[in-house]
């Protein structure tokens, strides 16, 4: 399927944002550099560290590590992230890239951007206009097996999935099952 969903737009309908509301990966309780520090500890080294999210993307460049790929939108919360998390964000060695995704959706602008992003041998932060929030799920398809992708749970802490063939599976499954233009 990952060749199959770079030029469809994807809407989550209602009927499923209870299933998009579990996580994926395994839960690190918490929030800030601790929690990263534990995270980054646990995974070694992956394929790729991909990053969704201002705050996640924030806390791993302050435990010093880059990410190969970092999806942000400037927003905590679904509102302007603080000027300290932006400049935090911002890193001289990304590649930068900019795509319009909407509230609830996953644009092909956006899904193409990831996958350009995974084949470039540098570090690329994508600019979403819109929202990053179902960004995981074309991360998920698109990254190389033994990647991980790293994306906050509001207030809980952060999720880190492991890319796996069964990971990679069970999101296909998810994005045929909503509604594509």
């Amino acid at each position: 399927m990952p060749k199959s969903i770079l030029d469809k737009n994807f809407s989550l309908p209602d009927t499923m944002r209870s299933e998009m509301r579990r996580q994926f990966g395994i839960l690190y309780p918490g929030d800030g550099k601790k929690t990263i520090i534990k995270i980054l500890h646990d995974i070694g080294s992956p394929a790729n560290i991909i990053t969704i999210g201002d705050i996640s993307t924030f806390n791993v460049l302050q435990c010093s590590t880059i990410p190969d790929i970092s999806i942000i939108d400037e927003k905590t919360h679904r509102k302007p992230a603080d000027s300290n998390i932006i400049k935090g964000i911002r890193h001289f060695t990304f590649k930068m890239m900019y795509v319009n995704n909407p509230s609830g959706c996953v644009t092909s602008e956006l899904v193409q951007a990831i996958s350009q992003a995974i084949s470039i041998n540098e570090p690329v932060q994508i600019m979403v206009n819109g929202e990053e929030d179902l960004a995981a799920l074309p991360a998920i398809v698109l990254a190389p097996i033994s990647s991980v992708v790293i994306y906050g749970l509001p207030d809980e802490g952060a999720v880190v999935v492991t890319v796996t063939h069964d990971i990679k599976d069970m999101i296909c499954d998810m994005m045929e099952r909503m509604k594509c233009e």
